[in-house]
């Protein structure tokens, strides 16, 4: 199939007359505000709002013969009545999905393959077909690198060919975003597991136990720190927390990763120190997802991975994991047995009733895209919010590494205040080499 060369006018003066809004990726608190306020504002602005149903998934499986898009279908022409009073409602609007049509891009000769870009290119031309103007991407740092890829295979079609502007909202629960200080959605999903964490706080005092709770927080720790801390955990772990000290050994022929042993020796010495020095026998410990990503590849060898190539996280099981190491640790170390639970916080938060803060951030980004397409003109910007909900546009070329066409992940610095806030609140972790137990009383 040859790509549309009919020479087009372009929208009318003062930015696209069609646009349309996709949301690719997990589900996250506020999307309905985000949506709503992007399209209010182009619908009393006078011009077409059209939305994608569920991600990339019509659209890179586009065909102008077998496989055309149909209206309440696969897409739908949005009006007022459809994006007003929703800014607060749970879910989304037009559904979510992680299909990957960038699937093969991974270096800038890529794009100019054929075979790579066919997915880039069915989405290119359903959009055309559709006679989108701009579109508007709403996601994390895939569904970034999915709209810089749009953008560069515009840049090589033919001259006079339509183009069609994209602008890209950052959307994650993780938080771990370079260009804004905070992404919609991060603290309702902090404000839930907070919440669970501190019911399992006074579950484990009651009960003299301990609790492994898994957060989300694939890559950085901004999530699991903010549950930590808000739900006053006794420790908190993160992948910017991995020292040599928690490796494990150097073998010849095997990559070193992640020591659960050594992680559940460092859990052991908050546990001992607690009951040593405080008389405290009860905790809870929370540890983020993505720690997993970090153990020995032969230990990820069989788990399954998504479109964009990661490990389903959700396999794994790292609080129940960790929970039984843990458990016989501390039984080798004291000769005591001990009840420790493990458990996965994450989904519930996805799609809870969002935080006052993340609506009004997410609307602010969602009239973010119209003023950036309508009022700057712009192509190729994230929009971004920072101080008193500020706008700000991002080139992507600053947030997408040129030569691999990655994105940079956040992370948390080391002794920066947010870190040094997380371990001043947490329970100190003195090495006990000897189980000396003490009188108990109650907590």
């Amino acid at each position: 199939m040859t790509t549309p060369t009919l020479p087009h006018p372009g929208p009318p003066a003062g930015g696209p007359r069609r646009v349309a809004i996709v949301f690719s990726g997990g589900p996250a608190p506020a999307a309905n505000a985000v949506i709503s306020a992007a399209a209010i504002s182009f619908l009393e602005d006078g011009r077409e709002v059209v939305g994608i149903f569920h991600g990339y998934s019509h659209l890179q499986d586009y065909h102008p013969v077998t496989n055309r898009l149909l209206p309440d279908q696969h897409y739908r022409v949005l009006s007022q009545r459809d994006v007003r009073g929703i800014r607060n409602q749970r879910g989304i609007l037009i559904g979510t999905a992680r299909a990957n049509p960038g699937a093969g891009v991974e270096r800038v000769e890529h794009l100019d393959d054929p075979a790579r870009t066919r997915r880039l290119r069915n989405v290119y031309n359903a959009l055309v077909d559709m006679e989108i103007d701009a579109l508007i991407s709403i996601g994390g740092d895939d569904t970034l690198k999915t709209a810089n890829y749009l953008h560069l295979f515009q840049q090589r079609l033919p001259e006079g060919a339509r183009k069609v502007s994209v602008v890209h909202l950052p959307k994650t629960i993780d938080n771990d975003y370079n260009g804004i200080d905070f992404t919609f959605g991060f603290f309702t999903a902090v404000d839930v597991m907070a919440q669970e964490v501190q019911n399992l706080r006074a579950d484990a005092m009651a009960t003299s136990s301990w609790f492994i709770v898994e957060t989300m927080g694939r890559k950085a720790g901004w999530l699991s720190y903010g549950v930590a801390i808000a739900g006053e955990a006794h420790l908190v772990l993160a992948v910017e927390d991995i020292d040599e000290a928690l490796l494990t050994d150097v073998v010849e022929g095997e990559a070193r990763g992640l020591s659960l042993e050594r992680l559940a020796d460092r859990i052991v010495d908050v546990m001992l120190t607690r009951a040593r020095k405080h008389n405290k026998h009860y905790g809870v410990v929370v540890l983020a997802e993505g720690l997993s990503e970090l153990l020995p590849p032969s230990q990820l060898v069989d788990v399954p991975r998504d479109a964009h190539g990661h490990i389903s996280l959700g396999n794994i099981d790292l609080g129940k994991l960790v929970a039984r190491i843990v458990a016989a640790r501390f039984q080798a170390r004291t000769g005591e047995k001990k009840k420790i639970n493990g458990l996965q916080l994450g989904y519930e938060s996805r799609c809870a009733v969002p935080h006052a803060f993340d609506v009004m951030l997410g609307s602010q980004l969602g009239i973010g895209a119209f003023r950036a397409l309508v009022e700057e003109g712009l192509d190729a910007h994230m929009v971004s919010v920072s101080g008193q909900l500020d706008l700000h546009y991002v080139p992507f070329h600053t947030l997408v590494d040129a030569e691999t066409l990655k994105t940079e992940v956040r992370l948390i610095r080391p002794q920066s205040d947010y870190h040094r806030l997380a371990r001043f609140l947490e329970s100190r972790a003195d090495r006990v080499a000897d189980w000396a137990p003490g009188p108990r009383r109650e907590r």
